[in-house]
């Protein structure tokens, strides 16, 4: 990393841009009629989305594009990992929840973690909309946003793909499990 922790070095941006390209070609049915030049364009715009990238890609998220933001015209990247990334599970959902658990907290929670990284979570209409272009967390589970009166009566909510059909499922925002992380969506 550079002096700015938001940065990555001229190295880092093109090792990861590589790694960002070959993913975008290998699954092309992802994102029809967008062309990589123009999604490089915004990133080189754009050096503090590459270091979320980053981070998406060094938690184990294998970032790629899925579409367009239909009212702004960003181009979407989601996690694309088959199962919820390795680095990010283990997590209760947001800080509130973290500092009501009184013995064996997590290191940290899903809300924040995506703070710190400049992403946020998936909602669960996005979540879906993952779910239509392969078949994502068929082992695992990912915390999704939660409404707020949910989450006002102590709950999160999460998703997972089980039997060939999407779930919603409800728990306690500070319950944690190994196989439960959360998914990210960065706009560029």
């Amino acid at each position: 990393m550079s002096n700015d922790k938001r940065k990555l070095t001229a190295s880092q941006n093109e090792e990861l841009l590589q790694v960002l390209k070959a993913r975008f070609e290998k699954n092309m049915a992802r994102h029809k009629n967008i062309k990589w030049a123009e999604v490089q364009a915004r990133l080189d715009a754009q050096p503090r989305k590459l270091w979320s990238l980053n981070q998406m890609e060094a938690t184990g998220g294998e970032p790629d594009v899925v579409g367009l933001d239909k009212k702004t015209g960003e181009f979407l990247f989601y996690d694309c990992s088959a199962e919820s990334p390795k680095g990010r599970r283990s997590f209760c959902y947001d800080h509130e929840a973290l500092e009501k658990r009184k013995e064996h907290k997590p290191e940290d929670s899903a809300v924040n973690m995506a703070a710190e990284m400049g992403i946020e979570l998936l909602t669960e209409e996005q979540y879906r909309e993952l779910q239509q272009l392969g078949k994502f967390d068929t082992k695992t589970s990912s915390w999704v946003v939660t409404p707020a009166n949910i989450r006002k009566l102590g709950g999160a909510v999460f998703c997972d793909r089980r039997y060939d059909t999407v779930f919603l499922y409800h728990n306690g925002a500070d319950s944690y499990y190994a196989a439960r992380g959360f998914r990210g969506c960065l706009k560029v």
